[in-house]
């Protein structure tokens, strides 16, 4: 008898606000996907279901963590060992369906561990999300006592250390919230491509939440244009941007694209 092939896990991260849950309940609408469910922790995130890397208050915090040395993993961390990765499948393994062919993980916090979660799981695959940072800040502005030009800040650093990141990761993905909510089925396939599976069901129409902050904050010239590089624009702007992923098969890459 062929003992059956163990489930890959797929990482979904990025800042607070950014769309991670919207592409979270994408990704699980996939068939052979499938996230924690029925867990008794804020969005059914995995990062608090593990013992394996220590999460506490301070961990993790809103417009806080992205820039945090200390919590910037990498494959160089001493918590890159088998035990870890053991600890890690053990205490996630009651939250997820059995049968899967990939076991969906979303944390925001996953935006800053991808090279070490990539190490203790090779086969692991990574979606980063990136929202307009005008709306990110505002979005987030009643759970932090800082003000809208330094939360701008803090999403240009934020992404220029994940966009570091990216040579060292084999399979990632990166969409942007705006080109989700335009055409979500566009996103689904493209996510079903970069996992190689089938698309299922078409997603349901979703709200632009963008159009709540039109009001905000514009950025100052520097996150401006650092911005600019994910097509984001002073004054809520976002311009067309082809889409960027990586995956070690050219196959995997293309009909990602295509899609």
């Amino acid at each position: 008898m062929t003992p059956a092939k163990a489930p890959r896990y797929v990482f979904i991260g990025g800042l607070h606000r950014s769309g991670t849950s919207l592409v979270n309940r994408l990704v699980n609408m996939l068939p052979g996907a499938g996230g924690i469910t029925g867990a008794p922790v804020p969005e059914n995130e995995g990062v608090y279901l593990q013992g394996a890397i220590p999460h506490t208050a301070q961990s993790g915090r809103p417009m806080h963590f992205a820039t945090n040395p200390d919590e910037h993993l990498t494959e160089h961390h001493h918590l890159n060992t088998l035990a870890t990765r053991q600890r890690l499948d053990h205490d996630w393994d009651p939250w997820f369906a059995p049968g899967l062919v990939w076991r969906v993980e979303k944390s925001p916090v996953n935006l800053t561990r991808m090279r070490l979660l990539q190490q203790l799981f090779p086969t692991s695959q990574f979606i980063v999300l990136l929202r307009h940072p005008e709306a990110v800040a505002a979005s987030t502005a009643a759970w932090v006592d800082t003000p809208l030009p330094q939360l701008h800040d803090h999403w240009t650093a934020a992404y220029a250390q994940m966009e570091q990141d990216l040579p060292f990761l084999h399979a990632v993905m990166c969409l942007r919230y705006e080109d989700i909510v335009a055409d979500p089925r566009q996103a689904m396939r493209q996510i079903a491509a970069y996992l190689s599976l089938p698309c299922g069901p078409a997603s349901e129409d979703i709200t632009d939440g963008n159009a709540a902050y039109r009001d905000t904050v514009r950025m100052d010239d520097m996150p401006a244009a650092y911005a600019r590089r994910w097509g984001y624009q002073p004054g809520l702007v976002t311009v067309p941007l082809p889409l960027q992923v990586s995956h070690p098969l050219r196959a995997v890459r293309d009909a990602t694209v295509a899609a």
